[in-house]
């Protein structure tokens, strides 16, 4: 005998009788009360016109879907000036109008959908006994309301991608309780100052560097304080710093070639096999440098003639981002990649060694042995594992390798080692950079200013920033002084204030997760609601 399962009973309706099938559980059921109100008017009747039943979807039971057969009615409006003459039964708490689905069955299926989005949330309903098209769990997230979230006090404000450098919208976060307030289509002045003018009561928007959230933030909540975000401070200091350097760069070099020679022969300690191959490998550097020089030199005459950099792009073959890095950085880059690691031959290194030792150096022998031991790799790896096994040096060659001076920094890390603290350097880096202060005593202006900016940021005296930037005008980062300058009021404000856009960019991670989840359907619509499910 099948017993009514509390799971089974719902408010408002009596079960009139359970039909158990195989993989469906029916339940035939109709209303405990003997009227209803016009969803019009309001009047309650009594007045019954005529049955019809509704077939409804329900929670599981014991793992098999439940099928609601409900009797339903439908009422005459006793209020003679009432429009809706005769309307159906309203159930509030078991079904809305023209469901066909119970509200609980809903609320699941719903969570369902925000958790795993379309087909990959019906695939999990469908083991759940609560089967469901993936078309309409997209259609449930579409519908869904929320509940306004409360004033909020402290808002951060930052952009996320659509598509990386070509589109982007913006996110709004409250910062004080660590939820998303909004997620905007797009990344514009006005989109933000319409949100905030709708939300009075903010008092502190967090951003970052960007003018259009600046001038958003301005126009919407003119009253509230902004706080530049600390890390896009010392991000754009280290890029004033990498411009700096990028226009020392023969400075750079010229310390790099005293540094070696103090430090002391580079090529001491290498094998003759290497000493003889290492012109070739300069020889090909070389090369490829020069390549660069003149892709530079071609980029600039484009430039200098009035071409901008989407209309240099197609001529030179590079994209518009390259170009712009490029003339930013007042000339080529500089390649340093480093060696590659074969990892999947790991685990035979210690037998093709012994095998080396054997004097065995036939490539197709020695992978058919390693491949008999479960080497999954191609002959490529092999081959590439025994070209560096013929260059490499013995174990004194290696010792006196190991002993050799580092090769100079790149102009990169001589970005990072003007803002460091002379006593958190080693000597080689000291005397690398007492060299390069003596070729450009430019940067040695640009280390002191930086070391003091950055302690500005880290520190509490936001007097002191109106100094700094004196001091800066006319040196090497100039341009970065005139833009904190603009910006003055909101870089003190991050000196003075503890908010920063840390939270907002974590809610960009998990927005970045959703939207990859979601594939091709991620639409703001379906984006929009599924994150603010999850927050």
């Amino acid at each position: 005998m099948l017993h009514v399962s509390d799971s089974l009973i719902l408010p408002g309706l009596s079960i009139v009788q359970i039909l158990p099938r195989p993989d469906k559980v029916a339940l035939v059921a109709e209303p405990k009360a003997t009227s209803s109100c016009c969803p019009r008017c309001g009047r309650e009747s009594r007045r019954v016109h005529s049955h019809y039943r509704r077939r409804l979807g329900d929670l599981p039971w014991h793992g098999r879907v439940v099928e609601v057969r409900l009797q339903t009615r439908r009422f005459r409006c006793d209020e003679t000036q009432c429009a809706q003459k005769i309307f159906t039964e309203r159930l509030p708490d078991v079904v809305k109008p023209s469901a066909r689905r119970t509200t609980r069955l809903g609320q699941s299926q719903l969570a369902i959908g925000f958790a795993a989005g379309g087909e990959p949330g019906s695939r999990l309903a469908r083991k759940l006994a609560m089967p469901v098209s993936g078309d309409t769990l997209l259609r449930m997230i579409r519908a869904a309301e929320f509940e306004p979230p409360k004033s909020p006090r402290v808002v951060g404000v930052d952009d996320w991608a659509w598509r990386k450098g070509q589109r982007y919208g913006t996110i709004i976060c409250d910062l004080e309780r660590g939820r998303v307030l909004e997620l905007l289509p797009d990344r514009n002045a006005d989109a933000v100052a319409s949100w905030l003018k709708r939300h009075p009561g903010i008092e502190i928007v967090a951003r970052d560097r960007a003018g259009l959230y600046a001038d958003g933030a301005r126009r919407g909540a003119p009253e509230a304080i902004q706080v530049a975000d600390r890390w896009h401070l010392l991000n754009n200091l280290g890029a004033a710093m990498r411009l700096a350097v990028g226009r020392h760069r023969k400075a750079v070099r010229a310390a790099g070639v005293a540094w070696s020679a103090e430090r002391g022969d580079v090529q001491q300690g290498r094998t003759q096999s290497q000493i003889n191959a290492a012109p070739a490998l300069d020889d090909l550097r070389r090369q490829r440098q020069d390549e660069r020089r003149d892709r530079y030199a071609e980029i600039l005459s484009l430039r200098q003639a009035g071409l901008a950099p989407r209309q240099i792009a197609p001529r030179v073959g590079m994209s518009v981002r390259t170009i712009e890095r490029w003339l930013a950085s007042g000339g080529e880059p500089e390649h340093r990649r480093p060696p590659a690691r074969n990892t999947c031959i790991d685990p035979f290194r210690d037998y093709l060694e012994q095998r080396w030792r054997e004097e065995q150096r036939n490539g197709v022998a020695l992978w058919n042995e390693i491949a008999q031991r479960g080497f999954e790799g191609s002959k490529a790896t092999l081959y590439r594992w025994l070209e560096m096994r013929r260059q490499k040096p013995d174990r004194e060659a290696a010792t006196a390798a190991r002993r050799q001076p580092p090769s100079p920094p790149s102009r990169r890390a001589c970005a990072w080692l003007l803002s460091e603290e002379s006593n958190a350097l080693d000597y080689a880096m000291q005397r690398f950079l007492h060299h390069l202060f003596e070729q450009a005593p430019e940067l040695e202006v640009v280390s002191k200013l930086a070391r003091r900016f950055a302690a500005l940021i880290r520190g509490d005296d936001e007097a002191a920033l109106d100094q700094w930037i004196v001091d800066a005008a006319g040196s090497e980062l100039d341009g970065f002084a005139t833009g904190i300058a603009r910006d003055i009021d909101a870089v003190k404000a991050a000196i003075t204030h503890s908010w920063s856009t840390s939270p907002v960019e974590g809610r960009i991670n998990r927005l970045k997760t959703l939207k990859r989840q979601m594939y091709g359907r991620a639409k703001y619509d379906l984006l929009r609601n599924r994150l603010l499910a999850a927050a």
